[in-house]
This record gives C-alpha cells, structure tokens and sequence, in this order.
C-alpha cells in the first residue's frame, strides 16, 4: 500500500514514542513487509524534573503503553530501553553547563548525535537488524557512495535540522519512512488502519525534559543557589552604560526583546551575555544583526569537504528560513559564514546548518557571531 524506495526488504528497529508518527513508521513498514521489532526509549523521569504540568510527551507511561499496544495488535515483538542515565548525565548537563555558559543549547541536536542513534545502532546489532527507523520528516538517500539526507516533503514539519550531527555509517542504516509523506496523510494512514485515536493526537512541541516549557525554573532546580549568585547584574549598552538590572544572565537569550522588564525610549534586544561578569548587552535591531559567524564541532553529511566557496541557505534556529551564506573552512576546525545579508539573534550554541536545495549539506555549533 505504501512504498519507501531504494531499500531492500529485511529486519528493522523503529523507535517508537507513542506517537503518531513513529507509529506510523511502523505501520508502513510492517505492510511493506519487513521484519519489524519496536523499541521505546526512556530518556528521563518526569518526576525528577520537578515540572507542574500533568506528565505528557514520549517517555510518559501513557506513551510507552500505546507503543506497545500498536506492536501487540500487529505482532511484532517491543522493547523498552532505560538509556535515563545516558541521557542525564550527557545531554541535561551540558544543557545546564551551556545557559551557565552564558550560550543556548540545542538539546535535541545532541540527543539525536550522541544519545538515540548510538543506543539504537547498539541495539539493532544485537537483534541482528538491517535497519533503524525514526519517524523524523527527512528523506534518505544514497548517491555516489554517500549517504544523503535531503528535506521532508512536508516544509511545515521537515525536520532535517537537527540530524546534522549524524555520521555516514548511522545514515547507511537509517531509514525515513514519513518524510515522502505530509502530515495530513500521515494522520489519514493511521485512520485508514483504524487508529482514529491515534490520528487525533495532539504533539509536543517543548523539550521533553522540560514538559512545563519553563527553562528558568528547571536551571533553578537544578542549580543550587543560581537565583541568588547570578540576580542582580547589569544591563548594559554596547558603549557601556550601565541602564538597568537584570535577573541573571542564565535567564536572557541573545535576540530576546520580551520580558526584560526595562524602558529605554525604543526597542531594545539581548545582543551579548558576558557570564563572567554577569552582565548582558543590550542593543538596537541593527546592532542584533550579524553579517557573519564561526561555526566550531561541525559535521559534513553531503560532502567528504566542503566545496571551494560554498553557497547555501543558512538556518540558524530550527524555524529559521535561512539565509544564503558563504561558508569556509578555517584553522583550529571551525566554519565561516558570511551572510549575504545581515541576520538577527545569531545566538551562540544554536545550531546553525546549511543546504544547497533541499539537500542538508551540513551544520555545527554557533561559536560566535
């Protein structure tokens, strides 16, 4: 009924969540006729990250269950992997270490890298699987030796941005089966098959250890002292004119306007976080915009190296249109991009990642604008 092209049938482990589209995943893959064994990932308890809000998202219990319900009524075995302490120690540390450093992080990014794809290629060799599959909206190809990932065909949900990280032998295994494929179908597969329940459910947008969306609060408790250490800092202008107080520079992110709770006679944005003097920078929109930005711990997915002057769409957050670029390679392992054109809110520690068409070229780190 569905097809994914350029695979050859055999076994596959696809990570389930619970959700619509790991499940449809699933359920494609079972009707094309692949050996299907479902694994659902526990990155963390909900409990121990103090949040307010009724436990929700892909590792809730509830989650969990109708994982597992879908593999019991199409048969194939499910699996539960605890990777909790992996998953804290690695990617909520540097979260925490990141805001500290007075950068914003990219969590999914590094969950994808480091976390989900080593535990599921560790995984899947000890069932003996061909193949892993997500339900990411990116396309997978092989072209001249190389593994490519392009955009999904749905723009609205591509979620090429934050699989820069993955190297050339976890993509040879990788399979994308939602991303020919646009949400509204997706959601009618999964009512075609009688999942009405499941072509209903709603997503989750936030990060999943921070299911209340709350970042302050959650550095809060997870740094002891924080509010107490770090309340009180300057706000200060580009030529140094101190304006006003802050509540800590952990709390402000580059290019924000709301929330800073100061009037200065026009509109003012985050433009610089000093941590070791707690003080965050203030400035006009003209002073947010960059013309260019070094990029450090970058990966290149479509090519061996990058080409000689490389132009292609920038994207420096994941709902960022992007803006054409010139990239370079520079001593000490870092990326130049010069923007055709200036672009606001360049935020170290985000992700910035670059395309040539729909082709994901590339991306890294943002080390400094």
């Amino acid at each position: 009924m569905y097809n994914v092209t350029g695979t050859k049938k055999g076994k596959v482990l696809v990570a389930m969540s619970g959700g619509i589209d790991s499940s449809v995943t699933a359920l494609m893959l079972h009707e094309q006729g692949y050996d299907v064994i479902g694994i659902t990932m526990k990155t963390w308890d909900y409990a121990a990250s103090g949040g307010s809000k009724k436990e929700t998202g892909c590792c809730s219990l509830d989650s969990i269950n109708d994982a597992r319900m879908l593999a019991v009524n199409l048969g194939f075995p499910h699996y539960i992997l605890d990777i909790r302490e992996e998953f804290g120690d690695y990617i909520i540390n540097n979260f925490v270490e990141e805001y500290l450093a007075g950068r914003t992080p990219n969590p999914c990014v590094l969950c994808n890298t480091h976390i989900k794809w080593d535990a599921l290629l560790k995984r899947a060799d000890q069932l003996n699987c061909d193949f892993i599959a997500t339900g990411h909206y990116a396309q997978v190809r092989e072209e001249n030796g190389r593994y490519l990932v392009s955009k999904g065909l749905d723009e609205n949900k591509d979620q090429s941005y934050v699989l820069w990280g993955l190297k050339q032998e976890s993509l040879r295994r990788t399979l994308f089966p939602v991303g020919g494929f646009r949400k509204p179908e997706i959601r009618k597969m999964a009512a075609d098959a009688g999942y009405q329940e499941l072509a209903n459910k709603s997503e989750s947008y936030e990060i999943c250890f921070i299911p209340d969306n709350d970042y302050r609060a959650f550095l809060r408790r997870k740094v002891e002292g924080l509010e107490e250490r770090v309340d009180g800092g300057d706000f200060v202008l580009a030529d140094g004119t101190v304006v006003g107080k802050h509540k800590g520079y952990p709390f402000y992110t580059i290019g924000q306007r709301k929330g800073l709770e100061i009037a200065l006679g026009e509109p003012m944005f985050v433009t610089q976080i000093v941590p070791e003097t707690n003080t965050v920078i203030l400035g006009t929109k003209e002073e947010l915009a960059k013309q260019e930005m070094m990029i450090r711990d970058y990966n290149l997915v479509k090519y061996e190296r990058l080409p000689a002057d490389f132009e292609g769409i920038t994207k420096i957050r994941y709902k960022d249109a992007g803006t054409m670029a010139t990239l370079s390679e520079e001593p000490g392992k870092l990326l130049k991009a010069l923007f055709h054109q200036p672009v606001n809110g360049v935020a170290p520690g985000q992700s910035a990642v670059f395309y040539e068409g729909n082709d994901l070229v590339g991306g890294g780190f943002i080390a400094r604008p």
